[in-house]
């Protein structure tokens, strides 16, 4: 061998290692640039991470306490997927055992850097109480912001605005919202709901072109008045039912078709459990909004039956399973979406 052809097959190793520092950090950034969401499992509670793609992280609500720890376990095994090592932002919407139970199991296996709320509970006795006394507690020493209609959330990678909070609701129009609601004539007021539910924290995250909201379990007095007489909020991507999928009679009602309907989701994810919330009326009012392509569900409700819940394929945990899978949804800015289903990994692509 020549020492022209030995130097050449030296140079070759070091030119494809080279290339390999170059292509890998290449490819991780463009996978990261999507918006993850993922819709925890914690049986019928609330549990949503959201990391952008500069790494920044918000978690609304942590799940029931108990069950051996059970709802910290599945966030963390959340955030161990999304490859972060602390939370930004935690939002509790409010201090129901069933959105602020998980948080002192989950504050002993992660650092929480900032907290977000509606202010003290409503309720001044029992579980509800106590659990606000758990998060004065496990938030005293760190940043503590209690959130107002209109506030935003400063992340970099995505906008969190603020719809809901204390009872209250935005009073002026999103930009490009503001339209009439004809839908707001059929429907009835319910009066006032005077527990932690109408004090739900209401978010609506943008990225790009992509808008998902969560409205926590806030009630239909409060849904109406964001969009009725007018619509202040516009459309949405992405709708996470609220209060699980629940409509009944009385102030504890969610999920009026005038809101439904107005925002015009192509998908919406329902978070209930097997035997906790997954109405059937609710069902039906996603299912029949106009533009809604496909409703997915992390729990098969068994008050649903055969007529009320999607096929088996959009179902984290079909049947009466307590799998603990979750449903990752991956945004990107032009609007396009992709939710996959962890039990089975289907998934489905939803363009602009």
């Amino acid at each position: 061998m020549t020492r022209t052809n030995r130097s050449t097959c030296m140079r070759q190793p070091f030119v494809f290692l080279l290339t390999l520092f170059f292509l890998v950090p290449l490819a991780l950034r463009a996978a990261s640039r999507s918006l993850q969401i993922y819709f925890i499992d914690v049986e019928g509670g609330q549990s949503t991470l959201l990391v952008d793609p500069q790494g920044e992280s918000l978690l609304i609500d942590t799940g029931w306490a108990g069950f051996n720890d059970r709802d910290p376990d599945r966030i963390m095994a959340a955030v161990h997927s999304a490859g972060i090592q602390h939370i930004d932002y935690l939002v509790l919407t409010h201090y129901h055992s069933d959105h602020a139970g998980g948080l002192q199991g989950l504050a002993k296996r992660i650092r929480i850097l900032s907290f977000a709320d509606h202010g003290p509970s409503v309720q001044r006795s029992g579980q509800t109480q106590n659990l606000y006394q758990v998060y004065r507690k496990v938030s005293a020493g760190s940043k503590r912001k209690t959130v107002r209609p209109g506030d935003r959330i400063p992340f970099r990678g995505m906008r969190v605005k603020v719809l809901a909070s204390a009872g209250h609701v935005i009073r002026s129009p999103l930009p490009g919202a503001g339209q009439p609601n004809p839908l707001c004539a059929a429907e009835t007021d319910p009066g006032p709901n005077p527990n932690e539910n109408g004090q739900s924290v209401g978010l609506l995250i943008t990225f790009g072109r992509f808008r998902f909201i969560d409205l926590g379990d806030l009630t239909k007095q409060k849904e109406l008045a964001l969009v009725c007489p007018r619509n202040l909020i516009g459309t949405v991507d992405l709708y996470l039912t609220t209060h699980h999928g629940t409509t009944h009679p009385g102030p504890n009602t969610s999920n009026p078709r005038a809101i439904v309907d107005a925002l015009h989701p192509r998908v919406a994810v329902m978070n209930n459990g097997a035997t906790k919330g997954g109405s059937p009326e609710a069902w039906d009012t996603f299912h029949n909004s106009p533009d809604l392509q496909d409703l997915w569900q992390l729990h098969y409700s068994v008050a649903g039956g055969a007529k009320h819940n999607s096929a088996r394929k959009f179902i984290a945990n079909p049947g009466k399973m307590d799998g603990g899978f979750s449903i990752k949804v991956l945004a990107e800015p032009s609007g396009t979406f992709t939710v996959i289903n962890s039990r089975n990994n289907f998934r489905k692509t939803y363009e602009k």
